[in-house]
């Protein structure tokens, strides 16, 4: 039988601004990419995530970007790659302590925002990134985009490398992300991203901004939490998944 991982960013929040509906998402998706502080989310919240992740068995990752709170971390920055490094190993540590408390632990590594996007093409961010992995926890697997550097560079490094695909963003005819500057970036027609997430699963098969169909063979499949109905959204999508044969279960 087709399996598939379903992960959503959680966490989301600062202070009592909260984005993310974490605890009824949670009841939906089989792993939860935690903010770690850096684009949001800050100790009290990961506390909260992981403890509620834990009760529901659901595996927690670690989701690191570049220091930017005020952007939520998708503005381009150019950091040092050994500043990089520290930063990422710094904000899976940070979670860890969480993750332990809770009687779980940190199950994987997904960049976010604008850091997910540069280590698609860029080698030395997709390196320190890699680094800061290694010197946090040299055996946790790195999720991301196939055929990304950063993938590529996990790999070599002796890292599960785990390939990630979206239901709910734009595809271009390479297999990239649509810039979310541009028009139609998101998916919103909640039809359309069960649809193509069914695809997704089944046949590692998307259609791109343009039409033309595109091959993206992945083992989790993001739903992102901080878009209006994200929950039930989520809950149609596990649902048409099952429907249609493919097993739902994390990747770890």
């Amino acid at each position: 039988m087709t399996s598939i991982d379903l992960n959503a960013d959680l966490g989301e929040g600062f202070g009592r601004w909260q984005l993310t509906d974490d605890e009824r998402l949670l009841s939906v998706v089989t792993s939860a990419n935690v903010a770690c502080g850096f684009h949001a989310g800050d100790a009290a919240t990961m506390r909260r995530v992981c403890e509620q992740a834990a009760e529901r068995g659901v595996r927690i990752g670690a989701q690191v970007s570049y220091r930017d709170l005020a952007g939520f971390g998708r503005r381009a920055m150019d950091v040092p790659p050994a500043e990089l490094a520290a930063e990422v190993a710094y904000q899976i540590g940070a979670l860890a302590v969480f993750a332990r408390a809770a009687g779980a632990r940190v199950s994987y590594v997904k960049p976010h925002g604008a850091l997910y996007n540069r280590v698609v093409h860029d080698e030395e961010q997709a390196g320190a990134v890699v680094d800061g992995v290694l010197l946090a926890d040299a055996s946790l697997p790195v999720l991301g985009l196939p055929g990304s550097r950063l993938l590529e560079l996990a790999a070599k490094a002796g890292l599960p490398a785990v390939k990630e695909a979206f239901a709910d963003r734009a595809y271009t005819e390479q297999g990239t992300l649509v810039p979310r500057g541009q028009e139609g970036a998101v998916v919103t027609d909640p039809e359309a991203v069960v649809e193509r997430s069914v695809g997704l699963a089944r046949a590692g098969v998307v259609t791109s901004h343009s039409g033309v169909p595109v091959q993206v063979r992945a083992r989790s499949l993001c739903l992102h939490g901080d878009t209006p109905g994200a929950v039930e959204l989520a809950r149609r999508v596990r649902a048409r998944l099952e429907e249609s044969g493919v097993r739902v279960e994390a990747f770890v």
